[in-house]
């Protein structure tokens, strides 16, 4: 039976009300099978491999993986598991953190561009433009009016990448306030964990319902058929690494990609013994 990623997509002019979400929900697997659904990912992550490797010999499709989510909710982990065996050659992660004294003196999307996918590449934001969207209108450094006006400048941006070749999509990792609690507990409480901990974390977390509605209103206002948002619930960690495997996989598949046409001769091409040919 076909995976139900629909049901985790955002529909065009739908309206996103995260609170009506369940964060531990597993549409279209048991929520009792844990163990099947890590055995089912680590076979999606062979064929994910093999598309993977398709996508960069062939060379001429380009496909862009955003990552939002509050603090904790795995994005890094997501990056880990979901893309484990892939092709580095062909795949990039760009990591979008406060921005620069350079980067802040151009417009906020200059420092996307340039690392948006070539062709035959897979390029991962970790965080990404949406942050211009989030951060800076839960801290009051911009209003709704200029918000809206963003939303704006993001829909037209994503639609001249889609217009010219990339394939792009938005994934939201839906965590509870209660899930993100036990894990940033647990780096305080683990030694080995320790170096994930930023005290800043914790200030966002106070601000826990404002960055849900402003991600919902983002959300809404920017899920078209060109760059859809896909509500992935994310308590559950190995439900998350099987739901976006499930739809980078249909993604992938619907490129109908193939491989280069091999150079003619190929079948009369001898490859000489080393040891006869140098005389060894």
């Amino acid at each position: 039976m076909p995976f139900p990623t629909d049901k985790l997509r955002v529909k065009p002019n739908d309206k996103v009300a995260l609170a009506t979400i369940d964060t531990r929900a597993t549409p279209g697997w048991d929520a009792d099978d844990k163990s099947g659904g890590i055995d089912h990912t680590a076979s999606l992550n062979g064929r994910l491999e093999a598309l993977q490797e398709l996508l960069y010999a062939e060379g001429k499709h380009r496909v862009l993986v955003v990552l939002q989510a509050m603090d904790a909710a795995g994005k890094d982990g997501t990056i880990k598991h979901v893309f484990d065996g892939v092709n580095p050659s062909g795949v990039k992660v760009a990591s979008f953190k406060k921005p620069s004294a350079l980067e802040l003196s151009h417009d906020y999307l200059w420092r996307i561009h340039a690392h948006t996918p070539a062709n035959g590449e897979l390029v991962i934001f970790n965080r990404s433009h949406y942050e211009d969207v989030l951060v800076v209108r839960v801290l009051g450094l911009i209003d709704d009016d200029h918000a809206k006006k963003r939303f704006e400048h993001i829909r037209g941006f994503e639609q001249m990448l889609a217009d010219e070749g990339t394939t792009i999509v938005k994934i939201f990792l839906h965590i509870s306030p209660e899930e993100q609690k036990e894990r940033l507990q647990a780096r305080l409480d683990e030694a080995d964990k320790n170096w994930k901990f930023d005290p800043a974390d914790l200030d966002a977390r106070a601000h826990w319902h404002e960055y849900q509605s402003a991600f919902e209103e983002a959300m809404s206002a920017t899920s078209t058929e060109q760059a859809p948002w896909y509500i992935i619930p994310a308590d559950r960690k190995w439900y998350r690494n099987l739901a976006i495997s499930e739809i980078l996989l249909d993604v992938l598949e619907g490129l109908t990609m193939s491989f280069p046409t091999p150079a003619d001769g190929l079948d009369q091409i001898t490859i000489d013994d080393v040891s006869r040919a140098f005389g060894v």
